[in-house]
């Protein structure tokens, strides 16, 4: 018999942590932070349910932080097996490990230089060493490879269409007669997106746990790219400067992307474009690597010797010196910088000097966690909370949510469509509370299959 217990991304989006104990072995599939609000983000510090010495790999299906990255403070606490992903999933956690650890580092020395923490001293969570360490754990593999974890249990990573290196994580145990298989989703990608393949189709599928992040919504009709052209030319008009705070990786490049795509077709003016994020530049070059994982029209392009990421005037800012001279910019350009959901880095800088003039807009492209900055200019409110200080908010808030990673609940049902059979069970995770609730009503209704909304800690025994 196989436990499956969910210790994060229940009743929420962040925090993935899935602990599968089968034939002997003790899995861990993503090893996320909790984001968003000061209440989640707390619960980052809280010890691990179960020791992590006594779990042996961790499978993660993607990058993003918030499923990798508690793996250095795992680490930390005692956690020392293999990590197994696709080899562009461990390219992109070099980056953003690093990242996260000088961030949290760097959080910890200005609560202690300001005292706005309780704590004396105030501690980060983890260190850039254990980053570092934690990297060195690392195990990449290609998709589609066989990945034996033991005798019975074999593992294989799938496209999931979501940043570049996301995965389907394909468990297949064979204790039994006949083999039986758990899928995690990890983040489903959009179809059809501009970078990426699109996700591959799943089958013979006994156990599925499914996220639910758009789960109760559908991306608008209007092609993102046209939108993108349309608050463009109009920020233009207004002689303004155009702010995107942008994930550094997958949205930053995608933007990119497309941009230089409306140029060349003559649907904008040739602006100046500032990258201005140390990560997404270091993300733009593992792209420009990992030119095989991407789709066959940008790959086709490149045959062709396009720069794909190239605007014609794109400035690449990597110094605190180089991002300070934006400030000057006083005619038509774009910036696109991070934070995607505003919560840090250089994006707030940016915020402040530019929201304050009508003038200027303010983008945003990506799901907005409540709570977090984003979320907070979507919600129309007439000033943002910056560096301790309000910033009264003028500038015209723009939001485009075609450019979503996410697959909508319509895409989803759409590639559920596609089994072969329905899985004994489904469970639904990686989404707010009405979100998951909403996926988990359109797949009773669609399919018919059971489903199952988990709570925190709780377990399910798999006849797997």
């Amino acid at each position: 018999m196989t436990r499956l217990t969910f210790y994060g991304a229940t009743g929420g989006v962040t925090g993935s942590r899935f602990l599968l104990e089968s034939s002997g072995t003790t899995l861990l599939i993503d090893c996320g932070l909790f984001q968003g609000a000061k209440h989640e983000r707390l619960r980052n510090w809280e010890p691990f349910p179960v020791a992590p010495k006594s779990i042996d790999r961790v499978l993660l299906t993607h990058a993003h932080i918030d499923h990798s990255g508690y793996l250095p403070r795992f680490g930390r606490e005692g956690f020392s097996g293999t990590i197994h992903c696709t080899h562009a999933t461990a390219d992109l956690c070099d980056i953003l490990l690093r990242d996260s650890a000088h961030l949290q580092e760097e959080d910890a020395f200005w609560a202690n230089e300001k005292g706005f923490s309780r704590h004396k001293p105030a501690l980060p969570l983890y260190t850039v060493e254990d980053a570092e360490k934690i990297l060195r754990q690392f195990a990449s593999a290609y998709y589609g490879e066989d990945l034996f974890i033991n005798d019975s249990l074999r593992v294989k990573f799938k496209d999931a269409g979501h940043l570049l290196g996301s995965s389907l994580v394909d468990i297949k145990c064979s204790t039994g007669a006949h083999p039986r298989k758990i899928l995690f989703s990890g983040d489903l990608g959009k179809p059809g997106a501009a970078l990426l393949r699109d996700m591959v189709q799943a089958y013979n599928v006994d156990y599925l746990v499914l996220e639910s992040t758009y789960g109760n919504r559908l991306h608008e009709d209007v092609a993102p790219v046209a939108e993108l052209a349309r608050v463009i030319r109009e920020s233009v008009e207004r002689g303004g400067v155009l702010v995107v705070p942008a994930f550094s990786v997958g949205r930053s490049q995608t933007l990119l992307y497309a941009i230089r795509e409306l140029e060349e077709a003559g649907q904008i003016p040739h602006l100046p474009v500032f990258m201005d994020s140390p990560m997404a530049i270091d993300a733009t070059k593992i792209f420009e690597k990992r030119l095989s994982d991407l789709n066959l029209k940008t790959r086709v392009q490149t045959l062709a010797g396009i720069s794909i990421l190239q605007p014609k005037e794109l400035h690449i800012c990597r110094t605190k010196v180089q991002s300070i001279a934006i400030n000057d910019i006083a005619t038509p350009a774009i910036i696109i910088s991070a934070s995607g959901m505003a919560t840090g880095g250089r994006i707030l800088h940016h915020l402040v000097n530019r929201l304050p003039d009508p003038k200027n807009t303010i983008l945003f492209v990506g799901y907005q966690v409540p709570g977090t900055r984003g979320w907070t200019l979507l919600e129309g409110k007439p000033t943002l909370k910056i560096h301790g200080k309000y910033v009264t908010v003028r500038a015209k808030i723009e939001n485009i949510s075609g450019f979503s990673g996410h697959a909508d609940y319509r895409e989803i049902s759409a590639w559920l469509m596609g089994f072969n059979r329905p899985p004994e069970k489904t469970f639904i995770v990686h989404g707010e509370p009405e979100s998951s609730a909403a996926l988990a009503g359109h797949i009773r209704e669609t399919f018919g299959w059971e489903v199952v909304v988990p709570e925190f800690g709780e377990t399910h025994e798999l006849n797997l």
